[in-house]
Parts: structure tokens; sequence; C-alpha cells
């Protein structure tokens, strides 16, 4: 479960990227984030990822309240999610295998582990064939399965997405918000920000539509305690 309530982000520059924000994803469900560029979806992902944390407010993920934790327990709280990006950040010079596998690395996971587990990754992507090849060697579109492989590898409970088919044609957009619908089928809480409606309308999933640093369509109706008057 994701819960943001009341939240606002305002950034060292003085920039309000979001404002009073509420709203609400349920364990196993797929969301799309949409608005147009800055509105504030990336600033929702980043605070659920816990890259920033909100300024006024409270954001819950998977029952943890984020603004309530340590510092030495973030790497903990991030190997429960998944976080794809638009531009991939793979290592160019690393084959696919190793790509996916980093994250076990840093995670201290047994050898015998990481195999069976990212070779089951690159599987469910559809590239295990291509487990040797340097990210230079693979289209576009290969390239982002390698960063859902990644994201997915360590088993999240929460998968979240900014932008990731920005730089696809349509037919690949298709393929990996299919990927992600499979992810969800099995439990996974997805979560994809994305400016292209006819995408979104095609998959018949909720949206939550930001605009403005504010959400202004389908937050969802959250369960916390009306702050007292001042």
């Amino acid at each position: 479960m994701i819960q943001f309530d009341r939240v606002t982000k305002r950034y060292p520059n003085g920039r309000e990227a979001l404002r009073e924000v509420s709203l609400r994803v349920e364990p196993g469900e797929f969301v799309f984030l949409t608005g147009r560029s800055g509105a504030g979806k990336s600033s929702i992902l980043k605070l659920i990822a816990l890259l920033e944390r909100p300024t006024r407010g409270t954001v819950v993920v998977n029952g943890q309240d984020t603004g309530s934790l340590p510092l030495r327990a973030v790497p903990a709280y991030r190997r429960r999610l998944g976080v794809v990006f638009q531009d991939h950040q793979l290592l160019m010079d690393r084959p696919v295998y190793d790509n996916v596998a980093l994250t076990l690395m840093v995670a201290d996971t047994p050898l015998r582990d990481i195999d069976k587990r990212v070779r089951a990754a690159l599987d469910q992507v559809g590239l295990l064939e291509q487990e040797r090849a340097l990210p230079s060697e693979l289209s576009v579109g290969e390239q982002q399965r390698v960063g859902i492989a990644r994201a997915v590898v360590g088993k999240p409970a929460v998968l979240i997405a900014d932008e990731p088919t920005g730089n696809l044609d349509h037919a690949l957009a298709l393929d990996v918000m299919r990927l992600f619908r499979r992810f969800q089928e099995v439990g996974v809480t997805v979560v994809v920000a994305t400016h292209d409606l006819s995408l979104v309308d095609g998959f018949g999933q909720r949206s939550i539509h930001v605009d403005g640093g504010q959400v202004v369509e389908g937050g969802g109706a959250l369960r916390s305690t009306p702050r007292a008057a001042p």
C-alpha cells in the first residue's frame, strides 16, 4: 500500500513541486500517474523511492512511514522497491547478466541465488538468450527490458517507473506495459508515470492526474485521521 497524506515537497531553491497531495494505491494495484512535464509526477516517485523526503505531510509505503525511517534503514527499504528509469541507466561496459545481477550483489545475496534469480528475471522479460550481450548491442526496447529485469530481480513489493516508454514507439511501449501488468497480476504494486494518454486509455487501469503539483483526479480514498484545526 502507498499513501500520501497532505504531502508538500519544497526543494532548496524554493520551488514547490508538490502541494497538499493526498493519494492512495492499494496493494497489488496498477496505477498510472499522468500529467504534463513538470506537473509533479517524478517528485511523487522520488518520495516513494525515498530519494527525497516530504517537506510536510506523511508518506506511507508498505506500512512504513518513510518520514520516520532512519538513514541506516533506507537501503533495506529500497530493496523492497523496483525502479525503472526512462534512460535505463545501464552499465554499458558490462553484459546484460551483470547489469541485472548488480542489485543482488550490492545486497550480498549468495552467488547461487543470484544466478537463479537473474536468469529467472531475464526469462520473464524475454532476454535470457542475450545475457552475455552488451547493452550497446541491444535495441532501445531491449535495453528497457534489461532495466525492468534489474528492477524486479529482487522480487519487490512495489515497482515504480518514471516515463519508461518515453523513448519507445507505440508498439514497444505496449510491450513494456504488458510486462508491468504481468508483474501486477502476481501481486506487485505498480505505479507508472507517463504523459502518453493513449497508452493509459488502452490499458483500463486507474490513473491519478497531477497538475501544478496537486492531485486533481483519481487520488483514491484516504484512511487517515483528519488534521486538527490550527
